[in-house]
């Protein structure tokens, strides 16, 4: 019984986590203070100055939309490998109606 239960993927979930976050913190308390340099927080350009806010490419519409065409496909796998019959039909409603949710809002322009 006590077997089953450690071994459920949540225990062990919650148990790997842990055990990362108390590796996390040991190496934390291990490593040694790092120096403050102005450009330590500046994003990495390969050695290079990077270009004025203006210049530099904008990919947010980008990742919208692979976003909307993976919510997509997986509507469609979904929808795909359901059983025949009303019940399931009836769910699949359902995800639909929230796909499209999910589709209206990701489409949206923000104001």
């Amino acid at each position: 019984m006590i077997k089953a239960v450690m071994l459920s993927p949540p225990v062990a979930l919650c148990f790997f986590l842990a055990l990362a976050y108390g590796l996390y913190r040991l190496g934390g308390m291990l490593a040694p203070p790092g120096e403050e340099h102005p450009g330590k927080h500046q994003p990495y350009a390969c050695g290079e100055e990077l270009l004025p806010p203006q210049a530099q490419l904008a990919y947010h519409a980008f990742f919208w939309l692979a976003l909307m065409f993976s919510v997509l496909h997986l509507a469609t796998l979904v929808i795909s490998t359901l059983p025949p019959g009303g019940e399931a039909h009836r769910a699949a409603m359902a995800y639909l109606v929230g796909i499209a949710i999910s589709v209206f809002v990701l489409t949206k322009e923000k104001a």
